[in-house]
This record gives structure tokens, C-alpha cells and sequence, in this order.
């Protein structure tokens, strides 16, 4: 019995004796099917072709991407806090290395994914730092493809964590779409592609799918706005390195009404 990854998303699922016929994120439209057909690879396989790099990208906050890419390609983030580390999101690989460099910066408290397309391989990730907890919102549950004891469901609109630290609904990309809020500094979000960061890195947009270029309607943008607008923030990072370091608030009211006016 193996615990099969998805190639093309990265998402690892529960043990079976043969490969899974069927990657239900990929066949989402969300996502896609390689057009050369699923593949998989297992846990182990990865670690034999890949590495991490692990990059300070603000003060207490480190980026964790991995060479050659895999899956989607999106970067995972360590908050260090003083009462515990937070990671946010996550990335399939995971070596001794990895794990060595986290623990020199204080270990992993628990960790919060924004949504499904980076469930990857969070049960490996809380497993290796002591069975932290891993949290998914309730509504996005049923994507879920490694089961365990660890993934703790929450269901409010908000979750609080520690020294101000929460996660916040937004919905838009899928329903239990979440980012994480630091009050620390001037504040800030992470927000994985619920809010994608643009190449301009001033401004944000959204969609639906990404890889099928598939908008979000005007509604669905409204909900995510007015779910951050209580929040004082500075700066805003994304899932694929691109980071709005100052003036994040300001860039999101101006790339909102940008999207609705175009969208319309």
C-alpha cells in the first residue's frame, strides 16, 4: 500500500494497493489532467529528484519552493512568530534538510492551507514536526486526499490563532478559500492564489480556474474584499514569489474596482 501523489497537482491521497484511476482536483475545472494522461509518483520518488531552497523574503517570514519544480509550482511560507511557527500552504517535497533548517528557526507549531490545490503533502509535513495540526476549512473537506487525525476542520468565517494571527474566509477560488493575516509590523496578508499577486507586483486579480482562464464574478470579488477589508495591511505575498512589499491595502481597493469594471 502506497500513498500516491498526483504528478501534475502535487496532492498525495489515501494508501491503496494500485495507483488511483483518477486525480479528483486535476479532473476539476479548477485544474486539468496532463494531456499525456495521470501519472503518479510516490512520496519517496520525489525526495530522490528534488530539493528545497528555503528563502528569507521579510523579516520572520521565509519562502519554501522546490527545484526542479513540481506540481503546480507554488511556494510554501514559514511565519515565525514568537509563540510558534506557522507554516502556510504547502510544497510535496519534504527531506531531512528541510526539516533540519525548520527546526533550527523554531519548528512548526501547526499549519493552515489556503486550499485544496496545496493539500499536497500536508500529512507528511505535521507527521515529520510532532503531528501539529493542520487546518482546512470545513467547506473544502471534501477534497481532501490524505486522511488523518491531524486535519482539524474549522467552520467560521474566521479562525484566530495566536498573537493576532488568523485565517479568513474568503471563498472565490473554491468556497473554504482562506488567507492568513499577520498583525505584525504593518501588517500583512498570505493568500497562496485566493488573491493572485500580479506580475507588476502593485496591483491583484482573481479567477475561477487559472490554468482554464476562468473568471470569478463580480460578487464573488465583492465577498473577498469585504472579507479583508477590516484588516490594517501593509504587504501582501503570494503563492509563485511575487509580493506586494508596501501600499497592499491600497493596490487591493484599486484592483477590485479594476476587475468588476472589466468583468462587467
Amino acid at each position: 500500500m502506497k500513498h500516491y501523489i498526483c504528478v501534475t497537482c502535487g496532492v498525495q491521497y489515501d494508501a491503496t494497493a494500485e495507483e488511483p484511476a483518477h486525480c479528483p482536483i486535476c479532473e476539476d475545472e479548477r485544474q486539468y489532467v496532463n494531456p499525456a494522461g495521470q501519472s503518479w509518483t510516490t512520496f519517496d520518488q520525489v525526495q530522490k529528484r528534488h530539493k528545497n531552497i528555503i528563502e528569507l523574503i521579510a523579516p520572520n517570514l521565509y519562502a519554501i519552493y522546490t527545484t526542479p519544480d513540481f506540481g503546480i509550482g507554488q511556494r510554501a511560507h514559514l511565519l515565525v512568530t514568537p509563540n510558534g511557527n506557522i507554516l502556510w500552504d504547502c510544497v510535496a517535497h519534504l527531506d531531512a534538510s528541510t526539516i533540519d533548517i525548520i527546526q533550527r528557526l523554531g519548528g512548526i507549531r501547526a499549519i493552515a492551507i489556503s486550499h485544496p490545490h496545496y493539500f499536497s503533502t500536508i500529512v507528511e509535513w505535521s507527521h515529520a514536526f510532532g503531528r501539529v495540526p493542520v487546518y482546512v476549512h470545513k467547506l473544502d473537506a471534501s477534497w481532501l486526499g490524505r486522511h488523518d487525525e491531524v486535519i482539524k476542520l474549522w467552520d467560521s468565517q474566521t479562525l484566530d490563532l495566536w498573537d493576532g494571527i488568523k485565517l479568513v474566509l474568503c471563498g472565490g477560488h473554491f468556497p473554504g478559500a482562506n488567507v492568513l493575516y499577520s498583525p505584525a509590523g504593518k501588517g500583512f496578508l498570505l493568500v497562496g492564489d485566493v488573491i493572485q499577486v500580479s506580475t507588476d507586483r502593485k496591483s491583484m486579480s482573481f479567477m475561477y480556474s487559472y490554468p482554464n482562464n476562468i473568471p470569478l464574478s463580480a460578487a464573488e470579488v465583492k465577498v473577498i474584499e469585504h472579507a479583508v477589508a477590516p484588516y490594517a495591511y501593509d504587504a501582501m505575498y503570494g503563492a509563485f514569489g511575487k509580493y506586494v512589499r508596501t501600499g497592499a491595502k491600497e493596490a487591493m481597493d484599486f484592483s477590485v474596482k479594476r476587475y468588476i469594471q472589466h468583468i462587467r
